[in-house]
Formats: C-alpha cells, structure tokens, sequence
C-alpha cells in the first residue's frame, strides 16, 4: 500500500539579497505589488522588507513591458496584491536571477504524513509529493516523517534498507518515492 506525504509551505520564504541600509541579508516578501505605467508602457516590482531595518526594497517583475503583452487577469492579480502570484513569482528562475536574489526556506514550509498508523508495517511504501518547489534533504523528510532521529535514517540508508530510486543524498525539490524496511 502506497502511502502518500505532501510537503507544503506554511508562508512565503525569507528572500536572500543584501540590504543596501543596513548590510542585513534577510528580505520578508509581504505579497504587495507596485505597477507603474509609461504610456503603453508597465513596470512591475514585488517589494520586500528588510527583516532588521524595515528598508523596501523592489524585485523587478517586469521592465518596459508593452500593456497588450500582459494578461489582464495577471494584471488584477498584481493590483490586488495577491499573495499567491508573489509566491508563484519568488519561485520563478527568471525573477530570480534577474533580481540576483535566493530563497530561505528554513520554518516556512510542513510534512504532512495524514497520521502515524503506516510507521507500525514490516515494509512502507511512500510517495512525496512538493506542493511548491521547496529544497529539502530527503533524509530529513524521511525523518521527520517517520519519527526518527536523521542519523538512525542515514544508516538505515547505508544497509540498504531506505531505498528509493533517487539519490536519498543532497537536497531535493521534486517528488519521489521510497521504501522503508524495519
């Protein structure tokens, strides 16, 4: 039987760019757009504050973007200040590298396993699944989720009995699917 994990954010993450007033390194992204108009012309920003000195700061969204381009609902979306569009856009590569900036996951995201009743079985089968692209090590998420210590899961790993058909080392930001035998 085929268990299913989900990892999920619990807020937006911490964005990773230096403060220009203070030398601070830690951003907190609000979901608030700023959209300026030149002629046919948008700008847009997700603004950011700074979580030791409050300073705003804009991550480009858009530069010189001619109105017909951008779709209207996406457009609301921004004057709405929606925070799922912020979080969708903090995710995007694009913006992310326009705006030389890295995402801080750490406390903004959960594993919910749907209870405890799979841990008692000889052999558990497990498929995670990301909700948003969230960089986590696969050990951790095994621990986590089976109520053991990281270490005892990176033994288990070694004897061969986590198997899984990615490599369980390193971060991972996609879903998967182990094995785990007692």
């Amino acid at each position: 039987m085929l268990d299913n994990w989900v990892v999920m954010p619990t807020c937006l993450p911490l964005v990773l760019r230096r403060c220009h007033t203070c030398a601070s390194e830690r951003f907190r992204a609000n979901g608030k757009f700023r959209v300026n108009a030149h002629h046919k012309l948008l700008d847009a920003w997700l603004l950011v504050l700074c979580t030791a000195c409050g300073d705003t700061a804009k991550l480009t969204v858009w530069e010189r973007m001619n109105v017909r381009s951008v779709r209207p609902d996406l457009l609301d979306r921004m004057h709405a200040n929606d925070p799922g569009l912020a979080a969708e856009l903090l995710q995007d590569p694009v913006v992310r590298r326009r705006n030389r900036i890295a995402l801080d996951w750490a406390d903004a995201w959960r594993l919910d396993t749907g209870g405890s009743d799979h841990l008692d079985r000889e052999v558990i089968d497990i498929s995670v699944r990301f909700a948003a692209r969230i960089p986590v090590r696969p050990v951790r998420l095994i621990a986590e989720g089976c109520g053991l210590p990281r270490a005892e899961v990176e033994r288990l790993v070694t004897e061969g009995k986590v198997v899984s058909a990615i490599r369980l080392t390193g971060k991972l930001s996609g879903d998967f699917t182990f094995t785990l035998k007692h």
